[in-house]
């Protein structure tokens, strides 16, 4: 390579994993102006340094394009630190202990929040009676790891007025028990928002619930309240290396926020954020994701997309399935866009020049995900758009070609596969029945045909390490020896997390990879990653260092 101009900063002695194919490895970067201008031996890039040049030393480490994080809710993830972290707690003991003294440091809280306790941590009992047990007098509610129930004491239900029930749409639910009062569990947003309000997280819940603005809009206390939470899952993020964010919830009022805070100079990582449509919005609805493309499709800040959600979760038994659920005969929950309704959306959201994404985990809802893509490519031809499932838990075996065929980016989070990530195996493989695991989580078989695959978290629902994802991606075992392996290589993994984000998100021309004229988004590690033996010993790898846009927004011990 020839000297091109004098860096603002090198990143020397590293083991650099580019992930551009014409030249995959080197042990310098030179970066300028927020793009990298020059990659290759340290010989060659040190000649672009000059008196005001910051080195960054890796020490043989590696570096690597800054991760992408292709499905997270960084509003809610922001806001929800500061709740009580349960962590797959299945211990009531623990949890009383952990609740009370969460509850004494906060004598004045409206509501006491707790972040994901087991799924079966409440056995038969109905969970408002445990919880009253607990701290009866305060409302309480515990937040499902999934995101899709939340548990709630008496205090709570009251309080929000749906103790005595509440009418919502269907795969929403106040679930009843027989003596005509909630149990206290609350399956999806409509059903568990009124709870959640009581806290003052509903805004940061609102583009995930209804898509909706906020309404009254905040005032600035709320607004400046709203602002620190995103600013805490930014500086979270920066922390895993995360440099580009894909945010599955949204709406107008989020990406405000970010301007706000990119007015300031305090965007410490590039945001897509999504219009969410939900099944009772009308099509003319549809402008406000034009009118969010308008005003945001830069680099750093960018819309684009729609977001849906067709089923629910395999843990809860609302997610669409093709077979009855094991033990409930005649029930596989439902999608919550009826086939036709779903296939016409898709084919006027293509039309308009939109991605869509869409949450679907059953295998019947990845199936009617499947037909209106279809649909829409036989209205309107091969779009480009690179539409996206997200999950795709279960796929029924005629399905997986069709993920390729179409040209589906398969969305899938390594971190939720039963077992990975201290997950526990069940409900889920319960929930799945055994001869469908063959088809469970099986990333493998979807990657076989060709489909383009990225890689995420889903924060808050797992945890936001880039590396413990890399982790159970490639260290996942089969739960019985008949279920083939579905783990991917590192080299896979990797890529995952970062090209194959950016191919996902329409983006690879300018990030993604470390080549010249792309922006200068960076992770260092506190080792090479590639010369782990081990590969259980990669949750336990560190970043170092998080630099995007030519700019460090973390720095480990700074």
């Amino acid at each position: 390579m020839r000297p091109v101009a004098t860096a603002d900063m090198i990143i020397t002695n590293g083991a650099v994993l580019t992930m551009d194919p014409d030249l995959p490895r080197a042990s310098a970067v030179g970066i300028k102006d927020g793009r990298i201008i020059a990659v290759g031996s340290v010989d060659e890039i040190s000649r672009l340094a000059g008196p005001g040049t910051e080195i960054i030393d890796a020490k043989g480490a590696t570096v690597l394009p800054g991760f992408i994080e292709s499905h997270m809710h960084l509003f809610i993830g922001g806001a929800e630190l500061e709740n009580l972290q349960l962590d797959g707690c299945a211990d009531l003991d623990l949890l009383a202990r952990e609740l009370t003294a969460f509850a004494a440091n906060r004598p004045d809280a409206p509501l006491l929040v707790g972040q994901g306790p087991d799924y079966g941590i409440f056995g038969d009992t109905a969970p408002r009676l445990v919880l009253d047990k607990i701290l009866p007098g305060r409302p309480v509610a515990l937040m499902a790891h999934d995101h899709h129930t939340v548990w709630a004491n008496t205090a709570a239900l009251e309080a929000a007025g749906v103790l005595h029930g509440l009418e919502t749409s269907d795969g929403h639910e106040v679930v009843m028990g027989a003596d005509g009062l909630a149990t206290g569990a609350l399956l999806e947003p409509e059903a568990y928002s009124p709870v959640m309000r009581l806290g003052g997280q509903e805004r940061t819940m609102l583009g995930l619930a209804s898509g909706r603005e906020p309404d009254p809009a905040p005032s600035q206390a709320e607004r400046a309240i709203d602002l620190a939470h995103l600013r805490r899952g930014l500086a979270h993020a920066a922390k895993h290396g995360i440099t580009s964010i894909v945010n599955m919830d949204g709406n107008i009022y989020t990406l405000d926020l970010l301007e706000e805070l990119r007015s300031a100079g305090e965007l410490t990582a590039r945001v897509r954020v999504p219009f969410h449509y939900v099944p009772e919005m009308k099509p003319e609805d549809l402008q406000t994701a034009l009118e969010m493309r308008a005003r945001w499709s830069d680099e750093w800040l960018a819309s684009g997309f729609v977001k849906f959600f067709m089923d629910g979760v395999i843990d809860s038994r609302t997610a669409f399935m093709k077979h009855d659920y094991p033990g409930q005969p005649g029930y596989r929950s439902h999608g919550r866009f009826a086939a036709e309704t779903f296939a016409g959306l898709a084919t006027r959201i293509d039309a308009m020049g939109l991605q869509i994404a869409v949450h679907a985990i059953g295998d019947a809802a990845v199936a009617r995900v499947l037909d209106g893509y279809q649909a829409a490519r036989a209205a309107n031809g091969a779009s480009g758009l690179r539409h996206r499932i997200e999950h795709l838990e279960l796929v029924d075996d005629n399905d997986f070609a069709r993920i390729a065929a179409l040209d589906v980016v398969a969305s899938v989070q390594p971190p939720h596969a039963p077992g990975c990530s201290g997950l526990p195996l069940e409900p889920t493989l319960s929930n799945i029945g055994r001869d469908r695991w063959g088809d469970a989580f099986a990333w493998q078989k979807i990657a076989g045909p060709g489909a383009a695959i990225a890689l995420a978290s889903d924060w808050p629902v797992s945890d936001i390490s880039i590396l413990k994802g890399i982790h159970s991606a490639v260290t996942r075992t089969a739960w019985v020896p008949e279920v083939p392996d579905q783990r991917f290589s590192l080299e896979a993994a990797l890529r995952g997390y970062t090209i194959g984000g950016a191919y996902a998100e329409r983006s690879e021309a300018y990030k993604g990879s470390l080549e010249v004229g792309k922006v200068a988004d960076l992770v260092i590690l506190d080792r090479d990653i590639m010369a782990v033996a081990d590969h259980d010993e990669i949750k336990d790898v560190a970043v170092v260092a998080t630099i995007c846009g030519g700019r460090v927004v973390f720095q480990a011990g700074a």
